[in-house]
């Protein structure tokens, strides 16, 4: 049996926009570099259980208002 593939986009830049914050000032927030929250937003780096909570929280969203997960 075959895992399937899950693609996972995210809502991190619309956020961002809504709140009027900058990757810098997120960063700052939540305690990570501005780089890693770039890199979430482009989808080249898939953030740990943790930091997708931290952000989901920040937002005053559920995780999954914040990521989301194609099959």
């Amino acid at each position: 049996m075959t895992q399937k593939k899950l693609v996972i986009s995210n809502r991190l830049r619309v956020l961002r926009a809504e709140k009027d914050i900058s990757q810098e000032a997120l960063a700052k927030e939540i305690g990570v570099t501005r780089v890693t929250i770039n890199c979430i937003e482009r989808g080249v780096y898939l953030p740990s259980l943790e930091l997708g909570l931290a952000l989901a929280r920040y937002f005053g969203r559920k995780v999954e208002e914040v990521f989301i997960v194609e099959e």
